[in-house]
C-alpha cells in the first residue's frame, strides 16, 4: 500500500517514521515533508502544497490512505476535497476543524453542550473588549479567535499584557470577521488528552503533557511548543475517566447532534485542577506537536492498522474494539529551535552533530532543508530529540545528551523538559 502523509513539521516525520515500520506498506510520501523525510528509509517527500494538485496526484498515484498532520489544510477543506474523490483519508471535515479554527465557535459550542471550560466573552469591537478587561482583571486570557500555530494565546498576569494583546489582535475600526475571545485564567496542571474517532467510536491514545512556554520555569512567550513527555502522570485514571466521561465522549455526541460526524485526531487541551477536575483550555483537530514524537516512540501497535480501522464506515467501525499496545517506557522529546523564535526565527543555519537514528533515540525533524549531504534550519521549530528511557529522569539524561552533541548557530532551547515529573 502507498500511504501519504501531509505536512512538512515534527509531527509529519514522526507520523510518516512510524507508518514506514508497517510491512504492509510500500512507501510513505510525505507533503511536502522536510530534511528529516528526504533521507528516510521508505519515505519520499513530494513538493506539491496546492491541495487540488495534490488530490490530482493522489489519484493517480493511487494512495490507499492519506493522513493529514497540521490545522491549516484541514480547516481548508483537504478531507471534503479527497472524499469527493473516492480517497480514503482521516481527518476532520471542515465543518468539524472549526473546533480548532474558531475559538469562538468552539466555546460557543462548549457552552451549549455543558462541556467544562473557563467562563468567556467574545469580541469583534476592541473598545468593549478592553472595556470588558478593565472590568474584569488580570490573570486574564486573551486569545485571538483564528489559526495561530499555536502562538495566539496571550496569559495576561498584568492587566497592560491584555490590553496590549487586545491592540494586537484586533483592528482600529470593529470588524466582524475579526474576533477575540476573553476568558478566565484557570489554574492548574495542563495536559494534553488525544484520542482518534471514527464518527461514532472513540479510542484513547497514551497521554502527554506539553510545554509552551519558550524558557525554563515556564517563563517566557506561548510557542507552538517547546517540549513534551509521554505518559502524563497527572492524568491519573479518575482524570481519565472524568475527561473521557465530561469533555471527549459529549464533544464527539454534541457533533453528531449538531449534524457533523467527527472523524480523526482530536486533542484536548486540558487544565487540571487541584481536586482532579479538568476542564478544557481548547480543542485541536489533529495530533499535537511536539506530543506526537514521544507518543508514537512508544506506540507499539502498528499505526496503519489503526489509522485503517479509524476509517471504516458504517458497521465495520470497530475502532473501540482496538487494544492498544504500549511501551511501559517513558518517552521525552526536547525541541530545538531557531534563533528568534518564536518571533521572527532565522532560518538557512547549517546544522552538526546531527546522530544516526537508534533505537531509544530518535531525532525528529521539522523546520529542515537538505542539500546534499548537509542540513539546514528552514523554520522556528528545527529538531525534536526523543528518548526512550525507564523513567522521567533517565529520558531526560539520554535526551540531552543527544542535544549537546547537535550545533547550528542562535540554537534555543529547553533545559527542563518533564520538570513537573522529574
Amino acid at each position: 500500500m502507498k500511504v501519504l502523509v501531509i505536512g512538512g513539521g515534527g509531527r509529519e516525520h514522526a507520523l510518516a517514521w512510524k507508518l514506514a515500520q508497517s510491512s504492509r506498506i510500500e512507501t510513505v510520501f510525505v507533503a511536502p515533508g522536510n530534511g528529516g523525510t528526504a533521507q528516510a528509509e521508505r519515505i519520499r517527500n513530494i513538493e506539491i502544497t496546492d491541495l487540488a494538485q495534490l488530490c490530482d496526484w493522489a489519484v493517480n498515484e493511487k494512495i490507499g490512505l492519506t493522513v493529514v498532520g497540521p490545522e491549516v489544510p484541514l480547516a481548508a477543506g483537504v478531507v471534503d476535497l479527497f472524499r469527493e474523490r473516492g480517497l480514503r483519508i482521516f481527518g476532520p471535515t471542515k465543518a468539524a476543524a472549526r473546533l480548532e479554527s474558531s475559538k469562538a465557535f468552539s466555546k460557543d459550542f462548549m457552552q451549549r453542550h455543558n462541556i467544562p471550560t473557563a467562563l468567556h466573552m467574545t469580541f469583534s469591537d476592541r473598545a468593549q473588549a478592553h472595556a470588558f478587561v478593565t472590568d474584569r482583571g488580570a490573570p486574564i486570557v486573551v486569545k485571538a479567535d483564528g489559526l495561530a500555530a499555536g502562538k495566539g494565546v496571550v496569559v495576561a498576569r498584568e492587566i497592560e499584557q491584555a490590553h496590549a494583546a487586545i491592540d494586537r489582535m484586533l483592528p482600529e475600526v470593529a470588524d466582524p470577521d475579526t474576533r477575540v475571545v476573553i476568558e478566565q485564567c484557570l489554574e492548574g496542571e495542563e495536559a494534553s488528552f488525544i484520542v482518534m474517532c471514527d464518527g461514532k467510536n472513540v479510542l484513547a491514545l497514551a497521554t502527554s503533557q506539553d510545554h509552551k512556554r519558550l524558557l525554563d520555569g515556564d517563563q517566557g512567550p506561548n510557542t507552538g511548543g517547546m517540549g513534551a513527555y509521554s505518559p502524563a502522570a497527572v492524568v491519573t485514571p479518575a482524570v481519565h475517566a472524568k475527561a473521557m466521561r465530561e469533555i471527549i465522549l459529549p464533544t464527539i455526541r454534541g457533533m453528531e447532534k449538531d449534524g457533523i460526524a467527527y472523524t480523526g485526531f482530536l486533542y484536548a487541551g486540558l487544565m487540571i485542577d487541584a481536586h482532579g477536575q479538568p476542564r478544557t483550555l481548547e480543542f485541536n483537530c489533529r495530533l499535537g506537536d511536539p506530543e506526537t514524537q514521544p507518543i508514537l516512540m512508544r506506540l507499539k501497535t502498528d499505526l496503519l492498522e489503526l489509522l485503517l480501522a479509524a476509517t471504516e464506515t458504517g458497521e465495520d467501525r470497530k475502532l473501540d474494539q482496538i487494544e492498544l499496545q504500549w511501551d511501559r517506557r517513558t518517552a521525552l522529546g526536547v525541541v530545538l529551535a531557531a534563533k528568534d523564535y518564536p518571533q521572527q526565527p532565522r532560518t538557512d543555519d547549517r546544522i552538526r552533530g546531527l546522530p544516526q537514528p537508534g533505537a531509544d533515540v530518535m531525532v525528529f525533524h521539522a523546520g529542515t532543508r537538505r542539500e546534499g549531504d548537509d542540513v539546514f534550519t528552514s523554520g522556528g521549530r528545527v529538531l525534536c530529540v526523543t528518548a526512550l528511557a525507564d523513567n522521567v529522569r533517565q529520558a531526560q539524561q539520554r535526551a540531552y545528551e543527544v542535544v549537546r552533541e547537535i550545533q547550528f548557530d542562535g540554537m534555543q532551547y529547553r533545559g527542563d523538559i518533564g520538570h513537573r515529573a522529574a
